[in-house]
């Protein structure tokens, strides 16, 4: 097996450590804290004295801190012990520093993969986690079994950035849909509705509707948004009535009301007979 070297150690990087650990894979780790290694050394992991002995001592390299300006603050002073190495960093971050990193890590003499992780520290290792990789494919595919281990993993491209832009990408629809679970508590409450209450009934209503998803998909990457149901036009009608009923319980509109522009943007143009899925046109760079 591969030996594997864990760099930060946070609530995420311990986990990736103790995964590591719990099938067998000699396991180095080092945290500036070093307090933080106290419990995977007693399980059976290598604390390093420096973040370049542990890089030194390790086949595979996971870096997993706060962001990339820590990534490189860590990894510049270790840079002579980068050749030959594999290193994939599971940092959040967005594409340009991503790029930049794997550019620097090449120079270094080391292979580098990018990753964003989907998943809290407790399901790490299980069915509910995955895991987007991009940068070297050689990587991917010589180190798969021990990224498997991790969450099911996944290669988007060549593109050291592209894992980034997945997780924008991704966590785009995640904030939008808590900002929709906002403001349906925020409502909610107005009439003295508990938070709870309205959860409960509009989990299974969100489950149901984002079955409509990949068919608005389909219609973006089509360019066809021809649609004898819900329309543009019908669409912003109701989503003004909202507003306007929304605005009468005392409650801000600041989450939705931009949604509206779209709408009538697209409406303006001469497309309110189109599918609600053409809304992303005015989103589109250039459009």
């Amino acid at each position: 097996m591969p030996s594997v070297a864990v760099i930060g150690l946070g609530n995420l990087g311990r986990v990736l450590a103790s995964a590591y650990l719990g099938h067998g894979h000699r396991t180095i780790v080092w945290n500036r804290s070093p307090a933080k290694a106290d419990d995977l050394v007693t399980r059976g992991a290598i604390r390093a004295a420096t973040a370049a002995e542990a890089i030194a001592a390790a086949d595979l390299v996971i870096v997993c801190v706060l962001d990339y300006d820590k990534a490189r603050q860590i990894l510049t002073p270790a840079a002579g012990a980068l050749r030959g190495r594999t290193l994939i960093n599971v940092t959040s971050g967005t594409p340009e520093p991503a790029r930049e990193l794997a550019a620097w890590a090449t120079e270094q003499g080391a292979e580098y993969l990018n990753g964003a992780v989907y998943a809290v520290p407790q399901t790490i290792g299980t069915q509910d986690a995955f895991v987007l990789y991009s940068g070297s494919s050689a990587v991917f595919e010589t180190y798969r079994e021990q990224l498997d281990l991790l969450g099911a993993a996944t290669f988007v491209g060549t593109d050291p950035g592209l894992a980034s832009l997945y997780d924008i990408s991704l966590l785009s629809g995640m904030y939008g849909m808590f900002a929709g679970f906002f403001q349906s508590v925020a409502v909610a409450d107005s009439a003295q509705i508990k938070a709870a209450d309205i959860t409960s009934l509009l989990v299974p209503w969100l489950n149901a509707a984002a079955a409509a998803l990949p068919g608005f998909a389909a219609e973006i990457d089509s360019g066809d948004y021809a649609t004898e149901t819900s329309n543009l036009d019908i669409n912003a009608v109701g989503l003004a009535n909202m507003l306007t009923a929304t605005k009468a319980q005392g409650i801000g509109v600041e989450l939705l009301a931009p949604l509206q522009t779209l709408f009538e943007s697209q409406i303006a143009q001469g497309h309110g007979a189109q599918s609600l899925a053409r809304t992303v046109e005015s989103l589109r760079a250039g459009r």
